[in-house]
């Protein structure tokens, strides 16, 4: 009874994972991908005109997809109207003590993933300012415009093993999706 509720909760923990990076390669090559938990996605942007003016996105999923919600903080989060931002993503796996930063693994394996960002709104526009070794862009540095005022959602994706270069989008990069989150914004 006892070796049936072990397999029954390890069953539950490998299917309730919502985020994971750096799945194994089907290259060929020897060296060993092994997969990381992603459980709490963090969009910096910095006011690039007033540098106190700082905006924290955060999403985190602690116990996975099959769990509770994910948490996004603020529910809605307010950019300055008219304004240029400094961006830096960061992924962490927060069930390590303490947290285990992901965006490390990312950056030293970056011919093999990418970020993309969208947003809902037309007059926000973001662009990639870090490359990796190859000059193909990266995503973990970015910079952020906003236009006028609007309501809406910013989506970032992590992409594994994308086709570099590609079209500067998620759908038309291919590979893998190892992270995705939408943030409510609004741009006052």
């Amino acid at each position: 009874m006892k070796t049936n509720s072990i397999k029954l909760l390890a069953l539950f923990f490998i299917t309730s994972l919502t985020f994971t990076s750096c799945s194994s390669d089907d290259d060929g090559d020897d060296h060993d991908h092994e997969e990381e938990l992603i459980t709490t996605v963090i969009y910096t942007l910095t006011n690039n005109a007033d540098n106190t003016d700082v905006v924290t996105l955060t999403f985190t999923d602690l116990d996975g997809e099959g769990g509770n919600e994910g948490v996004y903080t603020p529910a809605l989060a307010t950019l300055s109207a008219n304004t240029t931002y400094s961006g830096v993503i960061q992924l962490l796996n927060a069930t390590e003590n303490p947290a285990e930063d992901i965006t490390e693994e990312v950056e030293n394996e970056a011919e093999e993933h990418e970020f993309f960002y969208t947003s809902s709104i037309t007059d926000v526009n973001i662009s990639k300012d870090d490359t990796d070794a190859d000059g193909n862009p990266l995503g973990i540095e970015t910079t952020v415009v906003t236009g006028m005022a609007g309501t809406g959602s910013l989506t970032v994706i992590l992409k594994h093993e994308p086709t570099k270069p590609n079209d500067g989008t998620s759908a038309g990069a291919g590979g893998s999706t190892d992270a995705q989150v939408s943030y409510a914004i609004a741009v006052q």
